[in-house]
C-alpha cells in the first residue's frame, strides 16, 4: 500500500532534519556529557552492513528494562535494524549497556510517552513532541543485561 503523500513528505522533512541538524546535536552534547537526562544512544547493527550503528533516542528506565519509540517504524532506520538483529546496546550513565530489543506493536505509544516525563507541562510537552516527530510509532522494550555490582 503506497503511503500517502503528506506523510511521505513529513517523513523525509523528518529524516533530513534528525539527520542533518537534531542527531549531530544531540551526540555532540553527548560527548562533551551534557545529555538531557531524556535522552541516550542506541547502537544496532547495521542490517545490510553489519556495522556498528548509533543515533540518539529518547528513552524510560523500568528497572532492568529501557523503553523507547520507532518513530518511523520498524521498517525504516534504526527499528529494522533491531528487526533484523535486536542485540542492540544502549549508553546508560555514560557506559555502554548490551540488551536485546523485542518491538511491541500491540502497547499504546501515546500512553508510553507520557510515561518518559513527569508532571502534566512536561509530559504534554514530550507527547507533543513525539507526536511531531514521528510517522509511523512503534514502542521498543529492551532488557538490559546490567551488571549488579555497577546498578
Amino acid at each position: 500500500m503506497p503511503v500517502p503523500t503528506s506523510v511521505a513528505r513529513k517523513r523525509r522533512i523528518e529524516v533530513a532534519v534528525g539527520k542533518y541538524f537534531a542527531n549531530p546535536l544531540v551526540t555532540g552534547l553527548n560527548r562533551i556529557g551534557l545529555m538531557p537526562s531524556l535522552m541516550t544512544e542506541i547502537e544496532t547493527v547495521g542490517r545490510r552492513t553489519g556495522l556498528a550503528r548509533r543515533v540518539p533516542v529518547a528513552i524510560t528506565y523500568d528497572g532492568d528494562e529501557a523503553w523507547v519509540i520507532a518513530q518511523h517504524g520498524i521498517d525504516r532506520g534504526w527499528g529494522a535494524n533491531i528487526s533484523a538483529t535486536p542485540k542492540v546496546r544502549i549508553r546508560r550513565r555514560g557506559e555502554w549497556v548490551d540488551g536485546q530489543a523485542q518491538i511491541m506493536p500491540d502497547d499504546d505509544v501515546p500512553a508510553r510517552v507520557k510515561t518518559f516525563t513527569s508532571g502534566k507541562v512536561r509530559s504534554a510537552l514530550t507527547a507533543s513532541a513525539f507526536r511531531g516527530l514521528q510517522t509511523d510509532p512503534v514502542s521498543v522494550r529492551i532488557r538490559l543485561e546490567l551488571d549488579p555490582s555497577t546498578d
